[in-house]
């Protein structure tokens, strides 16, 4: 993984106007993570209640395409509040980034959550079948997914 291009990379994202700027902000770092906070609210809160639906576990009195469609929307704005915040935080600490597993893991997952979610977990969902216990399957490998990037990011502060 430790590539010196890769390094050098990082060191200019490090270096950049914005990095600085929130580096020697004493509150810039702070409010952009409090929204980043509450983008992961928004995006997770979203992800499971079409997760435990499709478990079973949560709304099954409505169809498991309504609660998909029904929480797409919000979901995509957890996401744009995730990314427009992330980008900034990660600018501001990349090398300590570089050197972080749970960055890495973090990253890794967050791709692999996303694919899933857009390619497999919503056209499976909005065209779902009652019982279907493939399901009930993709609800449990979501969540996993998402919980491997929670956890691996609120694992970023302590290394």
């Amino acid at each position: 993984m430790e590539s010196e291009r890769l390094f050098n990379f990082f060191d200019q994202l490090e270096q950049s106007f914005i990095g600085e700027a929130i580096r020697n902000s004493i509150w810039m770092f702070p409010v952009i993570e409090a929204f980043h906070l509450i983008g992961l609210a928004i995006l997770g809160g979203s992800i499971l209640v079409g997760d435990l639906r499709l478990l079973g576990l949560l709304l099954s009195t409505k169809p498991i395409n309504y609660v998909i469609g029904q929480t797409t929307l919000i979901l995509k704005l957890g996401l744009i509040i995730l990314v427009s915040t992330g980008i900034p935080l990660f600018l501001s600490e990349a090398i300590k980034c570089y050197y972080s597993r749970a960055f890495w893991i973090k990253m890794s997952a967050l791709l692999i959550g996303l694919v899933f979610l857009f390619f497999i977990r919503n056209p499976m969902g909005l065209s779902a079948v009652e019982g279907n216990t493939k399901l009930k399957l993709i609800g449990f490998i979501s969540i996993s997914i998402w919980a491997i990037v929670a956890g691996s990011g609120r694992w970023i502060g302590f290394s």
